[in-house]
């Protein structure tokens, strides 16, 4: 393709491209090719395919896509025109899929989704009740196109909003329609990204700079590194028309953490497709304006999500958050004007362009228009990646989308927003999910970690992990969140090891609290939330470790203790081969756990082919007198 002059010839070839691909009819294999699919061998899955259409002699389009959502049944491949979803599949199940599905029409039932909420097999897509209370808007070509292939993006409606503000938009038209739409910022603070572009063409230089920040630092959260993998063009699309509306912004920056490899890769080629073709670049589509992007890679600091500190990266020094005001957009890069968004932040501004703000508002609630994307991990029969709208129940993300709870245990909480964020207890279950109601609720929405919990989740144990993290991550900069998250870390580590003590918990949201006031920077604020919603939500919990000694749902090791059922053992004497230090004891008919010995390790555990080694908590006190065991 030669570079684009004008709007005219982009919608001249997408109309080409789109009779070509009309005329030739072809099957199409969408392979999800995505980090985590491909961990699961995805890649040898595309080989297979392509080694079976020349063994076969048919004819077919092999696509590898980005993340199709449902992770945790991948490989997935969709086949269409008949839309047959196929989870977990390998290299050997090309033949049949190519035999049977393509050549012949027919389904590989083992291949099939057993649906978790119907307890039904699933042919398609849309009979999967994970995708049912879905709504794509920023998903919407993850899993359809190939992301390496500018042409499957141009048609999908591609490029067409930046050709709609070129051609007929002034840099204040567009401002006003994103405004209009209210999209609030999706890395976690929900600030309206209309009112911050704004703020940025309002302020005066003759250079300015839009930011892309794709450091997703959240542990078990892959949200924006599925959209820049799957969908690299809508991103750099959404930052153009960024760019436009700033003024005088000639240069943009993505900044993606050096651990997401894929995203990159992606990314680099896309950027390089849309230069080739006059998208990125001087004059682009004969407008006069000029803007081009380039990608900058983190070393995986977490503080580095925090904007000021991101741009400090950019500019080649340490990653620390600065005071504010004065705020970015009034001295960001250099000193000069700076726009920031996320990722899922600039992926809407496309759609939002070319359908309009009423179409967005008309989705999700009124002080939270339009969809949210989460990784749904944790206690959940479905994990993986959805984008549903705003105002959705947690219940209806947790039971309609997720196919309810792992062994079908009882729901305990779920916790929102990654380490920074707040657990909600089973209470919360029908509380509506954006931004406000989150807040209220003593959680937030944060850039989209969802992880849902069960009954066997200890609470206590989970601040402590999540606090450790932001612990671990804080780049120490402000006394408050450098000595308060290790102080409040140092009570949770002795409330877990069972040597709490009156007086922690009151010590602990003292702390919390002082932290939430005084710290630098919004992760240093947000870094007690784990813990004080915790407390706020399941204070008995912390009660028991400290008072009695007792973890009530028995994952506490050092609050309980070890021993063997002796009437299961089968006197196979692999728990004393691996217990490292003699605390097993071998007598003729039996073995028995020296308690003096013992250092609650877990190796027993580990090696034991009938599970008799057991760990028990007892609960010496109780509300109701009578002495609790848990097993």
């Amino acid at each position: 393709m030669s570079k684009f002059k004008s709007p005219n010839e982009l919608s001249v070839l997408r109309k080409k491209i789109c009779s070509e691909r009309a005329k030739q009819k072809k099957t199409i294999v969408r392979v999800c090719s995505g980090t985590g699919c491909r961990a699961s061998g995805a890649q040898k899955v595309v080989e297979a395919f392509k080694a079976e259409a020349v063994k076969q002699g048919i004819d077919f389009e092999i696509r590898p896509t980005g993340c199709q959502g449902l992770c945790e049944k991948g490989p997935v491949v969709i086949v269409e025109p008949l839309d047959v979803f196929y989870q977990k599949v390998d290299p050997f199940d090309a033949a049949k899929i190519v035999d049977l599905t393509i050549n012949r029409g027919k389904v590989v039932d083992r291949l099939q989704v057993v649906d978790p909420v119907i307890g039904e097999l699933a042919v398609k897509e849309e009979e999967i009740s994970f995708y049912g209370k879905q709504h794509r808007i920023v998903l919407r070509n993850c899993g359809h196109v190939d992301p390496i292939n500018i042409e499957d993006y141009i048609v999908a409606s591609g490029y067409e909003a930046l050709a709609k503000v070129l051609n007929d938009m002034t840099p204040e038209e567009v401002i006003k329609e994103v405004k209009k739409s209210n999209l609030r910022g999706r890395g976690g603070a929900g600030f309206p990204a209309g009112r911050k572009w704004e703020g940025g063409r309002r302020t005066k230089g003759d250079v300015k700079y839009i930011v892309c920040n794709g450091d997703e630092g959240d542990p078990g959260a892959f949200m924006d590194r599925s959209v820049l993998e799957g969908d690299p063009h809508s991103v750099i699309e959404g930052m153009i028309i960024g760019a436009y509306a700033l003024g005088n912004c000639k240069e943009g920056f993505i900044y993606v953490r050096q651990e997401y490899p894929l995203a990159v890769d992606n990314l680099t080629i896309a950027i390089n497709q849309a230069r080739e073709i006059g998208l990125l670049g001087e004059n682009i589509l004969g407008s006069g304006f000029d803007f081009d992007l380039e990608i900058k890679r983190g070393a995986g600091a977490f503080i580095c999500g925090e904007s000021t500190a991101l741009m400090f990266s950019i500019e080649g020094k340490r990653g620390m958050p600065r005071t504010t005001p004065p705020r970015s957009v009034e001295r960001g890069l250099w000193d000069k004007p700076t726009v920031l968004n996320n990722v899922e932040t600039f992926a809407n501004v496309p759609p939002i362009i070319i359908k309009g703000a009423d179409w967005y508002t008309s989705i999700g609630t009124k002080g939270s228009p339009g969809t949210k994307i989460f990784a749904l991990t944790g206690k959940v029969k479905n994990t993986g990646l959805i984008e549903v709208p705003m105002g959705i129940t947690i219940r209806e993300i947790v039971y309609d989308i997720g196919g309810g709870i792992l062994g079908d245990k009882e729901f305990k909480a779920v916790q929102t927003g990654g380490p920074s964020g707040g657990c909600l207890p089973k209470e919360y279950l029908d509380l509506f999910v954006d931004f406000d109601s989150l807040t209220e609720a003593g959680a937030m929405m944060g850039s989209g970690g969802l992880v849902v919990m069960d009954e066997s989740d200890c609470m206590v144990e989970l601040a402590r992990y999540f606090l450790s993290f932001t612990q671990v991550e804080s780049c120490g900069k402000c006394p408050p969140c450098r000595i308060g998250t290790h102080e409040m870390l140092e009570i949770l580590s002795r409330i877990v090891e069972g040597k709490g003590e009156e007086g922690d918990i009151e010590r602990l949201e003292s702390i919390g609290k002082h932290i939430q006031e005084t710290a630098l920077c919004g992760l240093g604020k947000s870094a007690p939330n784990p813990v004080l919603s915790t407390i706020k939500y399941f204070r008995d919990e912390y009660e028991a470790h400290i008072r009695d000694k007792y973890c009530p749902a028995g994952q506490c090791a050092a609050l309980g203790h070890y021993r063997i059922n002796e009437e299961d053992c089968l006197l196979c004497g692999l728990c004393k081969e691996a217990c490292a230090f003699d605390a097993i004891v071998e007598e003729r008919d039996r073995f028995y756990i020296d308690l003096s010995y013992c250092e609650k390790c877990g190796a027993c555990i580990g090696v034991c082919p009938t599970g008799c080694v057991v760990r028990q908590f007892e609960r010496k006190s109780t509300p109701t007198g009578k002495q609790e065991v848990a097993t």
